[in-house]
């Protein structure tokens, strides 16, 4: 395995009150943010209701991102497959990843949120079909095929993409609980991003999702690298744990609550989560759902993800506002500083080097203080000769 890579999931989930113009150029300032820290990836996703899920259109806001930064590559997190056509969307990606020069990623869904299709009058039952059929056409438009398609929702009539790709971008199929994601990437040979890993639910399947994943892609004559597994899991992290809890009163739970509203979170007949934000932070770090404290509890969240796996390419934060803007950036700063180069191997050789200078005594303090004196000795000497 390569060293983990790292980067967000940008839906983004933004509390609401906040002014929205503001709140799309903080998300601006944060790719920047990240690319400044070495984040690798930043996912950018797509909705149209809801009130905290702004953007609209990843490929838009990828493009203005990609003026502003200079190394971390953007993808859509996700494309909703069934709202777009097909030969349109490939165009389009396509043309960011010549704009961006490689650094364009490809992500593709069936849409998140059911009120998008409720009022584009797609039934939530034919999400899933459509995506597949979306999906099948697009890969086949990247190869550079021409593809004549007819179906009850999308006509193409020898369709080929006037461009060939700039690059051979990443392409992933998003997944949760159910193996749909997981067959789809194998099946043609994608990556595999694993939304809302922690889970409880999701995290028992991580690795009955990768054996589907790996079982689809032999089927299919592929490979499925586990450097193209990506999870993604909510943390904040701060000095202290206290520290962390503080930042989170802005908006851990208001996130809780809108994400219970969208997606299934679990059992619906279990009790509610705690009222109260220290015991609610309590449930959320016992139950594994996410991080809230310091960086080594991100670690160990990470170490367990892997453990679970077998191992995977990349993990990515989910970009919502559980604290304000100052600690959310200051959350990513210790993340770089102090959990990324431990997966790296960063860390190690700057220690060892240190290590040899602190453990060796006086040795090299005594060899300067002897070389400075030689130094003043043979000046003397020559002065004194004059």
């Amino acid at each position: 395995m390569d060293p983990l890579r790292f980067g967000i999931f940008l839906p983004p989930m933004h509390r609401t009150g906040v002014n929205p113009t503001l709140a799309l150029q903080r998300d601006l300032e944060l790719i920047e943010h990240l690319d400044r820290l070495g984040f690798d990836e930043a996912w950018i996703g797509e909705h149209h209701s809801g009130g905290s899920e702004l953007i609209a259109s990843p490929e838009v806001f990828i493009a203005a991102a990609a003026e502003r930064t200079t190394r971390i590559k953007l993808g859509t997190g996700v494309n909703s497959l069934p709202y777009h056509h097909p030969f349109i969307l490939a165009d389009r990606i396509v043309m960011l990843d010549h704009l961006t020069r490689g650094r364009m990623m490809f992500g593709a869904g069936p849409g998140q949120l059911t009120s998008d299709a409720a009022m584009l009058g797609i039934d939530p039952m034919q999400q899933r079909p459509r995506m597949e059929q979306a999906f099948d056409v697009i890969m086949r438009l990247f190869r550079g095929e021409t593809v004549t398609e007819h179906t009850d929702w999308f006509v193409c009539n020898e369709a080929v993409l006037q461009m060939k790709p700039y690059s051979d971008f990443d392409i992933v199929v998003a997944s949760s609980v159910s193996p749909a994601g997981s067959k789809l990437a194998g099946r043609y040979g994608t990556g595999l991003l694993s939304i809302a890993a922690t889970e409880p639910a999701a995290f028992q399947v991580i690795d009955y999702n990768y054996t589907v994943w790996q079982e689809e892609a032999e089927l299919h004559g592929h490979i499925a690298p586990r450097h193209t597994w990506r999870m993604m899991g909510p943390m904040h992290i701060a000095e202290t744990l206290e520290q962390a809890k503080a930042n989170c009163r802005y908006g851990l739970q208001w996130v809780f609550d809108y994400i219970a509203h969208i997606i299934p979170t679990g059992d619906p007949s279990a009790p509610p989560p705690p009222s109260d934000l220290d015991d609610f932070v309590d449930y959320v770090n016992e139950t594994g759902r996410m991080v809230i404290g310091t960086p080594e509890m991100a670690i160990a969240q990470i170490e367990r993800l892997q453990e679970k796996s077998g191992g995977f390419g990349t993990y990515l934060f989910l970009g919502a506002d559980l604290a304000d803007v100052g600690p959310t950036k200051r959350s990513y700063e210790l993340f770089a500083e102090q959990v990324m180069p431990h997966f790296t191997g960063q860390l190690a050789p700057v220690q060892t080097s240190y290590d040899l200078i602190r453990n060796a005594g006086s040795r090299w303090v005594d060899s300067t203080l002897g070389a400075q004196l030689t130094a003043i000795a043979d000046y003397e000497a020559e002065r004194s000769s004059r």
